[in-house]
């Protein structure tokens, strides 16, 4: 019997398939067009957003990724559009995100020679991927596609890049479809020592003031439920980072609120008073901890982790527990006594009243005629029932979103955390929508985040992406602008904005849109946002000089949090 020989695009279509993928998200040219021209005979399967930068397809694979649980997946060009893609792979390295970019290159026997649009990607990108790999041979096709999901999905997720030599490409091979569950040299998920579990479980049963730091780890390692099992169990209050927020729903009575520079007064001032600190799947941000010299000083830290290198590297632990934290915690929780702590839970409401009275009341019920961008981000949480997908873009709308949003969803919140990338927003939202069309999808935005990406409202006209957009409107790039009136003086060095209209930015891509002032139309515009099947622009304008508080200042301890500035 012939085989039957086909091209490398047509064996990385195939391969795709054989993983699962049913989105891509990309944008085309000329060392990518063979896979281009494959990929037409697989719209069937394949389903194609265009974007209209390759930094929204990075962006829009990363929000896919991260509501589905998928592996997200991208595919451009050579040169500029490889390039483009690198704060995507970079985002997704600091926060743990799988994707697949899937580059074009110039043929192999251009390689070295300057031509056009060759740009070194491996060497680039190998510092921010798990893997980073260039395909020269059609027949190496599946192997590649195989082992980078493999990589990308497996242990501590990560981005992969599979940089893609235009020869591979036309080339023909005797395709097979692979599946790859080993490497050699790569741990995944690291061996648990039993003495481990015991240990964690001994110091957690002697302890009076524990306290559960949760981060993004429980939502990867999809162990919201033996999360929930840990701290009632053993009466535990927790604190949750910025991506670990929906891993514990916000109603939740042991959830004591966020951590971090501008999060909760209680779970942040009792880092430091508690006598066991127990961190699952987050690796102590420097947002988090403060001043590191006076962090916890006080407590035995326990540290459940998939990635060894998180151990020791900046908060040093008396007992690490390695592995798979859906095992671990289950592990742990099976050798823990129930105990109660209600002295200790209820320290953390005088926290709560103080932070209440000071802060959150008047955000949420401001004094002035002019809307507050905390009372915006509450009436649209409380509209959806808690329920919607949370994605922010980065700056002041984002730690005030983070804030007064709820969550009662496991994976509903979607922001650039470690790398803070403004303009991460409006794609990362429009691939939520296709990672969860089940879900309503909410972005925040500042007014200098949305200009960032703005050309991406061509892929939600396009698509008719049913992302609701709402703009917090201050005329600043509001947390530069912050920090400038707290430490540099009130010297406004380039924060003021100048903005278009977004009212017709949004008509000229044919979509509904609508501006608000006051409080008094507020309620109407997100009933009217929430109506439409489809996209929706609100801009809200909100109060130009207003300071998102609490916050713990730079260099000074977690403990250390200004009620006012």
């Amino acid at each position: 019997m012939a085989k039957e020989l086909i091209t490398g695009a047509e064996a990385l279509m195939r391969s795709l398939e054989h993983q699962g993928v049913d989105t891509i998200f990309g944008y085309p040219g000329g060392s990518i067009m063979p896979v281009f021209d494959a990929l037409y005979d697989h719209r069937d399967k394949l389903n194609h957003i265009l974007v209209r930068h390759e930094q929204g397809a990075a962006h829009a694979a990363q929000g896919f990724a991260r509501v589905s649980g998928k592996v997200g997946v991208c595919l451009v060009t050579s040169g500029p559009g490889a390039t483009n893609t690198v704060t995507g792979i970079a985002d997704a390295m600091i926060d743990s995100t799988p994707i697949v970019v899937i580059a074009g290159q110039v043929g192999t026997a251009f390689l070295g020679t300057d031509a056009f649009q060759e740009v070194d990607l491996v060497g680039i990108t190998q510092p921010i991927t798990k893997w980073s790999y260039q395909i020269r041979r059609a027949e190496d096709v599946a192997w590649a596609v195989a082992r980078a999901f493999y990589i990308a999905r497996s242990g501590r997720p990560g981005p992969v890049v599979l940089d893609f030599a235009k020869n591979a490409q036309v080339d023909k091979v005797d395709y097979e479809p692979m599946k790859v569950d080993f490497i050699r040299s790569y741990v995944p998920v690291p061996d648990t020592d039993p003495e481990s579990l015991k240990a964690a479980a001994e110091l957690i049963n002697n302890a009076e003031r524990p306290l559960v730091l949760v981060g993004q780890g429980v939502e990867l390692g999809n162990a919201q439920g033996e999360l929930k099992a840990f701290i009632e169990k053993a009466d535990m209050p927790a604190g949750c980072t910025l991506l670990g927020l929906s891993a514990l729903p916000s109603s939740h009575p042991l959830n004591k609120g966020m951590l971090g520079m501008h999060g909760n007064l209680g779970p942040n001032i009792n880092t430091n008073k508690c006598d066991v600190l127990i961190a699952v799947g987050m690796r102590f941000d420097d947002r988090v901890t403060g001043n590191l010299s006076t962090y916890a000083k006080q407590a035995k830290v326990i540290h459940f982790d998939i990635d060894p290198a998180e151990i020791n590297k900046n908060v040093k632990v008396d007992v690490a527990v390695l592995g798979d934290c859906k095992r671990t915690l289950a592990a742990v929780t099976a050798l823990l006594k129930e105990r109660k702590h209600t002295e200790w839970s209820d320290s953390f409401e005088e926290y709560a009243r103080t932070e209440e009275e000071k802060v959150i009341y008047p955000e949420l019920h401001p004094a002035t005629e002019t809307l507050s961008m905390g009372e915006v981000v509450r009436a649209v949480s409380e509209a959806t029932n808690h329920e919607a997908v949370l994605v922010t873009d980065v700056g002041q709308n984002q730690m005030m979103a983070a804030r007064y949003f709820k969550y009662e969803k496991e994976r509903s919140i979607v922001t650039s955390g470690g790398l803070g990338t403004m303009g991460f927003g409006l794609p990362a939202a429009i691939g939520a929508t296709f990672g969860r069309p089940d879900r309503t999808v909410c972005v925040f935005m500042g007014d200098g985040g949305l200009q960032m990406n703005i050309q991406e409202l061509g892929t939600v006209m396009e698509q008719q992406a049913p992302v609701k957009i709402i703009c917090l409107n201050n005329n600043y790039l509001g947390n530069v602008r912050q920090w400038q009136a707290m430490f540099f003086n009130h010297r406004y060095s380039f924060t003021p904005m100048m903005n278009p209209d977004y009212m017709k930015v949004a008509s000229a891509y044919d979509i509904p849109s609508r501006r608000v002032f006051t409080r008094e139309e507020l309620k109407s515009a997100i009933a009217e946002m929430l109506a439409v099947k489809g996209p929706f622009l609100l801009e809200a304008c909100v109060v130009e000089e207003g300071n998102v508080l609490p916050m713990t200042p730079p260099g000074a301890s977690v403990n250390q949090m200004l009620l006012e500035c």
